[in-house]
């Protein structure tokens, strides 16, 4: 899992908040000032817009907007 954020983004402030409550080790990847990484988000996920959280499983890959779902998913996975 790869979470594509913005550093001063309040959205993705409260993503990383949950993955530390929950002891969630997930790499950042900085989709502002690392144009690899902006170019991975909007080709994978379609679009500029963070928080996303890039999920593979199973050899399948999801790729999850909005921080509250980002948050449930922590929260139902690693609880």
């Amino acid at each position: 899992m790869s979470l594509y954020q913005f550093e001063a983004c309040p959205f993705c402030v409260k993503v990383r908040r949950a993955m530390k409550r929950q002891s969630v080790n997930i790499e950042l990847r900085d989709a502002k000032n690392n144009q690899q990484h902006r170019d991975e988000l909007e080709a994978g996920g379609g679009r500029i817009k963070v928080p996303c959280l890039r999920i593979e499983k199973d050899g399948q890959v999801e790729w999850m907007y909005e921080s509250s779902d980002i948050v449930t998913y922590l929260e139902q996975e690693f609880a």
